[in-house]
């Protein structure tokens, strides 16, 4: 009876739909006679968004042939809840589209004649959302300053943006210490500074040549006030 039991979910868990979060990835297949770079992108429409419905996904999608742009076939992006068929635009060189929400899980599908990559599928970074510091709190930019973030799994690569730094590469690990004068601040009054948090997972196609990068991306910010620094 218990193996019976267990086979039953075994079974139950490999029956999922794989484009569930926590589903996994798949590299796909396809001709190996395409290049493809790009990306879904997720972008908060507020402050420290909480949910998948507060997020906007942008996807933009580089396709060649024999290193010549591939303008011509069908570049699609599916998640659980909706299928985006992008469109080639001359003026950036790219495929590009967008949905609404972030689902996390994004497949990829490119077709140009009897070139294709077909099946990439990325589980994305879920959302991460910040604990600390506060949004609107007041903070001192001659000091160290603690950044916190919840997130279930870690992410591949994380970045970190504030307003007196270029984005760097930190550990998806819930906490990052700011250094001193990554903050802005103004002699003579307070200023607003915002924080950027963005997290990837990414692919490398298996149908595509060699070089050929599909991710998922989501960013998250934070707005803080930067007390004066009379130093300045």
């Amino acid at each position: 009876m218990k193996t019976i039991l267990a086979s039953i979910l075994v079974l139950a868990a490999c029956s999922g739909d794989p484009l569930d979060p926590g589903a996994g990835d798949d590299p796909g297949d396809g001709t190996n006679t395409l290049s493809v770079e790009g990306r879904a992108s997720a972008e908060p429409r507020f402050a420290n968004a909480r949910s998948a419905t507060d997020f906007t996904t942008d996807f933009e999608l580089r396709v060649t042939l024999n290193n010549t742009p591939v303008t011509a076939g069908t570049v699609t992006i599916q998640s659980r809840y909706g299928l985006a068929t992008l469109t080639w635009n001359p003026n950036e060189n790219r495929w590009q589209g967008d949905m609404a929400n972030y689902d996390e899980v994004y497949q990829l599908d490119v077709v140009s004649g009897a070139d294709e990559v077909r099946g990439v599928i990325v589980d994305g970074p879920d959302i991460h959302v910040f604990t600390a510091p506060m949004a609107g709190a007041t903070l001192d930019s001659t000091v160290q300053n603690p950044l916190k973030w919840n997130r279930d799994e870690r992410a591949d690569i994380t970045t970190f943006d504030a307003q007196e730094i270029d984005r760097v590469n930190i550990d998806d690990t819930g906490e990052y210490m700011m250094g001193i004068g990554v903050l802005r601040a103004e002699r003579d009054q307070a200023r607003e500074n915002t924080l950027e948090l963005t997290r990837t997972n990414h692919v490398q196609p298996a149908g595509a040549i060699a070089g050929s990068d599909f991710a998922v991306t989501i960013r998250n910010e934070l707005d803080v006030i930067v007390a004066p620094n009379p130093a300045l």
